[in-house]
């Protein structure tokens, strides 16, 4: 039978294709019209085009499938269309959720994000248990992935979907093609833009182990239960520092402080809205959360699924060599 995934042109889509390809399956690959093909283009999948918000596309797109993966999401830290984000990644999430039921779907892995998840006052990791709220959520891309991810867990519960949800943290790796927010803190430290840091840490994981561990979730997991797909729990400075060794770049050295970040950002993002940059250079969205350190833990993964990830340097490493090799260095 078809597996179908959706997302499949992006970073962790395009990382999961490849692995569902390499262990049998046959997949089609759910794409709007004007998504670039680069990250698939060399693969051997099935292409039907459609869209998240519309439902009789996602009820072709599924006919027939035995499985979904659902990896597509809008994930920027800014956007000049909140009710866009709010209708590819809540309303879209539950349209293919009702599509895959309706189409007798018999295993679904929901691709969420850490972004849902609560944080602990100390800064230690947080886990799939740590409670979290709608109202504590930063940001529209943030909150729009803790209302899909709410909207999934109530049709599992209702409905029986057959449903395993992953949490992945920060990936790190090869055909970050946008790049994701972060692949660009990546890339902008390899060219020199990054003089200083924010007191803030982040788990950062190889793209190639998130997808993996979507692998695990489709094999191993349990519908209605959620799993944190991390990799390793690094300060800010020590990741800036490590990519600018990798780069021949000198480490940002200057701790910069929240509150006078925060000012820049609101002004970078007046200057792209008047600009009509895709992106700001910093996002406030992304600098608000800056307030708490983003650590995570995937012992639940590893001892329910057997989830290992490499090295978060391997995955630095990964990452340098691909924007480098790709271009994005000129």
């Amino acid at each position: 039978m078809t597996t179908l995934v959706t997302g499949a042109s992006g970073f962790v889509g395009s990382a999961l294709v490849r692995h569902l390809l390499q262990t049998g399956h046959q997949v089609r690959v759910l794409l709007r019209a004007s998504s670039p093909h680069d990250n698939i283009s060399d693969l051997p999948v099935e292409i039907v085009s459609g869209d998240l918000t519309d439902m009789p596309s996602l009820q072709r797109a599924v006919s027939g499938c035995s499985s979904l993966f659902h990896a597509a999401a809008d994930y920027r830290l800014w956007t000049r269309n909140p009710d866009a984000m709010y209708r590819a990644n809540v309303d879209g999430s539950r349209n293919i959720m009702l599509a895959a039921a309706e189409a007798g779907v018999s295993r679904i892995v929901y691709t969420s994000s850490v972004a849902t998840l609560g944080h602990h006052d100390d800064d230690t990791p947080a886990d799939e248990s740590t409670p979290s709220r709608l109202e504590d959520m930063i940001g529209h891309y943030k909150r729009s992935k803790f209302l899909a991810e709410a909207a999934v867990r109530q049709l599992v519960s209702e409905q029986g979907l057959p449903a395993v949800i992953v949490n992945p943290a920060g990936p790190i790796g090869p055909r970050d093609i946008k790049p994701t927010p972060t692949g660009q803190m990546v890339l902008d430290t390899m060219l020199g833009r990054m003089p200083g840091y924010i007191n803030t840490g982040l788990n950062i994981v190889h793209v190639d182990d998130v997808a993996e561990g979507h692998m695990l979730a489709f094999d191993r997991g349990i519908a209605g239960e959620r799993y944190i797909l991390g990799g390793k729990n690094l300060p800010l400075k020590e990741i800036l520092t490590r990519v600018a060794e990798l780069s021949g770049r000198k480490p940002p050295r200057i701790r910069m402080p929240y509150y006078g970040v925060l000012p820049l950002a609101w002004l970078s993002e007046v200057v792209a809205s008047i600009t009509g940059a895709d992106q700001p250079l910093i996002a406030v969205d992304g600098v608000r959360m800056t307030r708490k350190h983003m650590y995570f833990s995937s012992d639940k993964a590893r001892l329910e699924l057997g989830y290992a990830p490499r090295p978060a340097q391997e995955a630095l490493e990964d990452a340098v060599l691909w924007f480098r090799q790709h271009g994005y260095c000129k």
